[in-house]
């Protein structure tokens, strides 16, 4: 049984180069969502957006294969938004609003997603209300490999604000996107591998 595997499938949007932005077309793919608000490292709607978003993948997964059709999980991505885009570069994390999501291939349809998320539903309990599966569209966008701490990406984002967005004349178009390239608990702080992405128009 060949796995499917996005991360191949869909190599430019996983890699980057670590020293410019560039400028990739991101086709709309399909996605397990959890919104929430507040610091990830000290909110507790965060730790639990994790859990069920991987709890729910790995049922579908399961899913999949007993049907004969398997797939390797992607990594975890991120959306973060804020009333005031600086707040990312100053990292007041207080402030940031995210939808935490794990993509799914074409072969898994809502039906798998609602079997999971009940199987899971009965283990950890009420289902958070923002879970749903849903395709996202963000067409054009920046991106660059940012590698080290999450708290070093200010200077990175302040530039792509301030330098590179004003100098090719173009704006946002979505919320920041961040794909985690690295396990963070298995991966030390100064090697964590990060795609940052910014739709753009």
């Amino acid at each position: 049984m060949d796995k499917i595997d996005l991360k191949k499938r869909f190599k430019e949007l996983y890699s980057a180069p670590t020293r410019e932005f560039c400028e990739i077309h991101v086709p709309t793919l399909t996605y397990l969502k959890v919104d929430g608000a507040g610091d990830p490292n000290s909110a507790a709607a965060y730790r639990e957006a994790i859990t069920w978003l991987y709890g729910v993948s790995y049922a579908v997964k399961f899913a999949a294969k007993a049907l004969g059709q398997d797939y390797v999980v992607p990594p975890l991505e991120a959306l973060w938004w804020a009333d005031d885009p600086g707040s990312f570069v100053r990292r007041e994390k207080e402030t940031w609003r995210w939808t935490v999501m794990i993509p799914a291939p074409d072969i898994v349809t809502d039906a798998m997603f609602e079997a999971a998320a009940a199987k899971i539903g009965a283990k950890l309990g009420p289902r958070p209300v923002s879970l749903r599966f849903e395709p996202y569209a963000e067409g054009r966008s920046l991106q660059i490999l940012h590698i080290g701490r999450y708290d070093d990406e200010g200077p990175t984002l302040a530039r792509l604000h301030h330098e590179v967005m004003p100098g090719r004349g173009v704006t946002f178009n979505g919320p920041h996107h961040e794909i985690y390239l690295s396990d963070p608990r298995k991966t030390e702080a100064a090697k964590l591998r990060t795609i940052l992405r910014q739709p753009i128009r």
